[in-house]
């Protein structure tokens, strides 16, 4: 069972640039899809952006993309979320997800482990 511990979430302005951080532990890191998900407050959780065990293929939800870049460091055990652009509506806590399956949809049904999430907060 893999555990989950982000970093890096801060209170940044608007068009600033944050990288977050997502370490994992307890598993084997290489054969998760990871994912991250946001949360802002009265919202469900949703999807942002996830990335296949190698790497290779990546998702991204319509509302980041060209913005946000997901990445991973198997050999650190590590993925990363870097966050360009930013603007008051990226504002929530974000979550790292895990999961040895990935069937493509944007549900948090899909992922099986979590991190207990770090907050950005982005002020106009």
């Amino acid at each position: 069972q893999v555990q989950l511990v982000e970093s890096g979430g801060g209170l940044v302005q608007a068009g600033d640039s944050l990288k977050l951080s997502c370490a994992a532990s307890g598993g084997t890191f290489r054969s998760y899809v990871m994912a991250w998900f946001r949360q802002a407050p009265g919202k469900e959780r949703e999807f942002v952006t996830a990335i296949s065990s190698s790497g290779v293929r990546t998702w991204y939800a319509d509302s980041v993309k060209g913005r946000f870049t997901i990445s991973r460091d198997n050999a650190k055990n590590t993925v990363y979320l870097q966050m360009n652009s930013l603007e008051p509506e990226d504002t929530a806590v974000y979550y790292c997800a895990a999961t040895t399956f990935y069937g493509g949809s944007r549900s948090v049904r899909e992922f099986n482990y979590w991190g207990q999430g770090t907050q950005v907060t982005v002020t106009s």
